[in-house]
């Protein structure tokens, strides 16, 4: 069952949270231009470290899981964050992220039966007008490298969230999210060696930055994510997200100086409203897929009676 507690909500949210202060931090201190290199110190020490503490691997088909999941929420995922981050303004950037919650919904449907009702898609689209409304304070053109990192990193994590949802983990949270981390970190490395060469110098403000977003940013709101889809819909919890654009623009406001209006402020509140109102009157329904079924056989043998499927054994056919 759906849980839909104002404590789940909060505690999910503190994801999209840390999540909108990537661009602020990656603006402010990171090195410039090595988005590669900075999606592999976010992803790689975090993860070792959580898998020293976890003690597990992976079993059977979750080898082949924790790739698919470690590949779409990271190796793929971060260097187009990244992207954005470097190439677009911080506000922008986070803003464009609000076009998450149909990407999951959609995808969502598909994967996994769930349809999310007319109340959390109207209210994903009055949240996409209000990211609309947030976007005008960016004067000038738009680059067009961040446009594509931004929504390429919308889709390629809204399928990495959905499969979360579709192949539910039979280890906790933390596990779960130190096998992505450290598959997505290691197929990062030698991409980011042959694109941006060996790793840039590191001052303290850098060294604080990747803490920041290494720890807080991804270990600790990767796991409060996955436990939201875990407890929530996938619908309700793309909703949450709507948080990080509204705290990118914030913290672009207060530390970048970016413009901001009126105009600006009604598009905050259309997508803050459209959170709340999702969250406490949306339904999810689930679809059943098709898919076909095995033919169903009863097999006599003695007294005792045996129901199987797919074909029927040879040495029953004739009893």
């Amino acid at each position: 069952m759906e849980d839909n507690s104002l404590r789940t909500a909060l505690l999910t949210a503190v994801a999209p949270i840390a999540w909108g202060s990537t661009y602020i931090v990656t603006e402010s201190f990171l090195p410039p231009d090595r988005p590669l290199f900075s999606a592999v110190v976010r992803a790689l020490p975090a993860g070792l470290v959580l898998l020293a503490l976890r003690r597990r691997l992976p079993h059977g088909t979750w080898w082949w899981k924790a790739v698919a999941l470690g590949l779409c929420n990271i190796a793929l995922f971060f260097p187009l964050i990244f992207l954005a981050a470097y190439r677009l303004p911080g506000g922008l950037a986070a803003t464009l992220q609000a076009t998450s919650p149909l990407a999951v919904m959609a995808i969502a449907l598909v994967l996994i039966g769930e349809r999310s009702g007319r109340v959390r898609v109207g209210a994903a689209l009055v949240g996409l007008v209000g990211v609309t409304l947030l976007v005008l304070r960016n004067p000038g053109g738009v680059d067009t490298p961040g446009l594509v990192g931004a929504f390429g990193s919308v889709l390629v994590s809204a399928l990495g969230f959905v499969l979360v949802k579709r192949w539910q983990a039979p280890v906790d949270m933390l596990t779960l999210v130190s096998w992505q981390l450290v598959v997505g970190g290691l197929a990062l490395v030698p991409v980011a060696l042959l694109v941006e060469g060996g790793p840039p110098a590191i001052d303290a403000s850098a060294a604080v930055g990747y803490l920041w977003i290494g720890g807080v940013g991804t270990a600790l709101a990767y796991w409060c994510w996955f436990r939201g889809l875990h407890l929530m819909s996938a619908g309700a919890v793309s909703l949450v997200g709507l948080v990080n654009p509204v705290v990118g623009t914030v913290l672009g406001v207060v530390f970048a100086a970016e413009l901001f209006g009126p105009v600006q402020a009604l598009g905050m509140v259309l997508v803050l409203g459209s959170v709340v109102v999702g969250q406490r009157y949306g339904r999810t329904r689930m679809v059943r897929l098709q898919v076909p079924e095995e033919p169903r056989y009863v097999v006599r043998s003695g007294q005792s009676t045996v129901t199987t499927t797919g074909l029927l054994p040879s040495s029953a056919s004739g009893s």
